[in-house]
């Protein structure tokens, strides 16, 4: 499956060393606490809170727009701590997705419109169906697929997963094009 190439204007993404691409009207909130390990795509209007807590971003990963992705939480009785998120390689978040997840294993793809709540744990290989509701720490265990509000087990998921995965996302980024101008 062969993507359509996805223009972009030059001047609206900066790119990294490692071949990370992230818009300028996305923001990264304690970008010093925001790794992102190459070749990973953060789109426009994108809100990532590193003020928070760490937020580590795996290899040839895809942030859909207007998306937010932030640190979990959990409440005490003095008050609230936020602990770091991970999330691992070859994944896609589609658009206006908001993610407080705990972690986010590699080769998950996260539909359009979802809600993953906090300290939820998404293994390896699984995905979430657009306009999903995850409550708080959901675990979505590898080679499912989750959807509804609240989202609950659907289907399985093929053993290719990883595969397809790591195509989608790899094809996704060499179709990312600059517009000629």
């Amino acid at each position: 499956m062969e993507l359509e190439p996805i223009f972009h204007k030059k001047a609206e993404y900066i790119e990294t060393a490692s071949g990370n691409k992230v818009s300028r009207q996305s923001v990264l909130c304690g970008s010093q606490n925001i790794v992102l390990n190459g070749k990973t795509i953060v789109m426009s209007d994108c809100v990532v809170r590193g003020d928070l807590a760490n937020v580590r971003i795996g290899r040839h990963c895809v942030i859909g727009k207007n998306t937010v992705v932030r640190p979990p939480f959990k409440k005490y009785n003095k008050g609230f701590a936020f602990f770091p998120l991970h999330i691992g390689d070859y994944v896609m978040i589609e658009e206006d997705c908001v993610i407080n997840a705990a972690q986010i294993g590699s080769y998950v793809h996260i539909g359009k419109n979802c809600v993953i709540g906090r300290r939820c744990v998404l293994k390896d290989c699984c995905a979430i169906a657009d306009n999903t509701i995850l409550p708080p720490e959901t675990v979505v265990p590898p080679f499912t697929l989750f959807s509804g509000s609240p989202g609950v087990f659907t289907d399985e998921l093929p053993e290719c997963t990883q595969d397809l995965m790591i195509d989608v996302t790899r094809s996704f980024y060499s179709n990312f094009k600059p517009l000629s101008s």
